[in-house]
C-alpha cells in the first residue's frame, strides 16, 4: 500500500472533520447543548461552563465515513466500528440526559454498565462465530488461551479503556492530545500485522481527533463529551483485542493509566486513613492546583504519552 494512499486518507478524515465541525457547532449553540461545570472543580474551570458539548461525534463521523470509503469490507474493520459507534453512543445518551434533558447525573451507572457489558459480549460472539483466536500473548510467557475466560478479560479491557479515556478529559486538548499519541501506536501495530483494514480505521480516527483537536485546544471553542470520550477508549480497546495486542494498553494508554490510579490512590488513601495524597484528583488537576498552567499540564502529559508509545512500539517488536 502505497504512502500517498495512508496521506490520503489521513486528510480525508482530517478534512472531513474540519467540515463537520463549524456544520454542527451552531447546532449546539441553539439548542444550548453546553458543558456543565462541577463546583468542586478548579476555580478556573468555571468560566468554561456553557462551551458546547457533545463533539465527539465529530471524530465518530469522520473516522466513521473515511473508513467506509478507503477501508476493504473486512469484519475486523466492522467490529473495531461497532464498538467505537456504539461507545460513543452510550456517552451520547449520557450527555443527552445531562445537557439537553438537564438530568446532572445522566445514565446511572448500572445503565451504563449494562450498555458497556452488552457491547462487550456481542464483540466476544462475534470473536468466537469469525473463529478468532482467544489466546493472550504474555511476555516471558507466551500465549494463554483464556477460552470463556476472554469475555472477562475483554470486558475489563473495554470498562478499563473507556472509563479512563473518560476521567482524562478534564482539560483543553488533553485527551484529543494524549490519544492522537495512543493511535500512533496502534497504527504503526496495524499496518506492521498487514491489518490494511484496522490500519486505514485507526488513521481515520487520527485524522478526525486532530481535526477535533483543532477546536478544542486551549481556549476550547468544543468539548467532546462523553460522547467522544467512550467513543475513543471503546475505540483503542476493540483495535487492541483485534490485534492481539491488549496488554500493550498499558503503555499505549500510559496517561490514562495514570490518571485512573490516581482517582484510586485517592480514594483509597482518603478511606484508610483521612488523608488525600494528591490535591485533587484526576492527576491533572492536581497539577493545575499546584499552579501549573493548562497549555503546561497538556504538553507535559503528550510528551509521556508520546515516550509511552515508543516503548509500546519497541515491545511489539521484541515480544510479537
Amino acid at each position: 500500500m502505497s504512502e500517498n494512499f495512508l496521506i490520503y486518507v489521513a486528510i480525508t478524515s482530517f478534512f472531513s472533520g474540519i467540515i463537520i465541525t463549524p456544520a454542527i457547532l451552531p447546532l449546539l449553540r441553539r439548542l444550548k447543548v453546553g458543558q456543565n461545570i462541577r463546583e468542586e472543580g478548579p476555580e478556573s474551570h468555571l468560566k468554561k461552563s456553557g462551551t458546547p458539548t457533545m463533539g465527539g461525534v465529530v471524530f465518530i463521523l469522520a473516522a466513521s465515513l473515511t473508513t467506509i470509503l478507503f477501508a476493504p469490507k473486512d469484519p475486523l474493520v466492522l467490529m473495531a466500528m461497532f464498538a467505537t459507534v456504539s461507545y460513543g453512543l452510550i456517552g451520547f445518551v449520557d450527555d443527552y440526559i445531562k445537557v439537553v434533558l438537564r438530568r446532572s447525573l445522566g445514565l446511572k451507572a448500572r445503565e451504563k454498565l449494562i450498555f458497556q457489558t452488552l457491547v462487550a459480549l456481542i464483540m466476544y460472539v462475534t470473536i468466537v462465530y469469525l473463529g478468532l483466536s482467544t489466546e493472550v500473548l504474555i511476555p516471558f510467557f507466551g500465549n494463554v488461551e483464556l477460552g470463556y475466560l476472554y469475555f472477562p478479560f475483554i470486558l475489563v479491557i473495554f470498562l478499563g479503556a473507556s472509563n479512563a479515556t473518560n476521567m482524562t478529559d478534564g482539560l483543553d486538548g488533553l485527551l484529543a492530545g494524549t490519544f492522537s499519541f495512543s493511535i500512533l501506536g496502534m497504527i504503526y501495530i496495524t499496518f506492521s500485522q498487514d491489518e490494511i483494514g484496522l490500519g486505514i480505521f485507526a488513521l481515520s480516527l487520527l485524522g478526525g481527533t486532530l481535526a477535533f483537536l483543532v477546536y478544542n485546544a486551549h481556549p476550547a471553542k468544543l468539548f467532546m463529551g462523553d460522547t467522544g470520550s467512550l467513543a475513543l477508549g471503546g475505540g483503542l480497546a476493540s483495535l487492541a483485542i483485534l490485534t492481539k495486542t491488549e496488554l500493550l494498553l498499558i503503555p499505549l494508554g500510559a496517561v490514562f493509566v495514570v490518571e485512573t490510579l490516581s482517582i484510586i490512590i485517592q480514594v483509597t488513601s482518603f478511606k484508610l486513613t483521612g488523608k488525600r495524597v494528591f490535591l485533587m484528583s484526576p492527576i491533572h488537576h492536581h497539577f493545575e492546583l499546584k499552579g501549573w498552567s493548562e497549555w503546561k499540564i497538556v504538553l507535559v502529559f503528550w510528551f509521556v504519552q508520546l515516550l509511552f508509545t515508543l516503548l509500546a512500539i519497541v515491545l511489539w517488536n521484541l515480544y510479537y
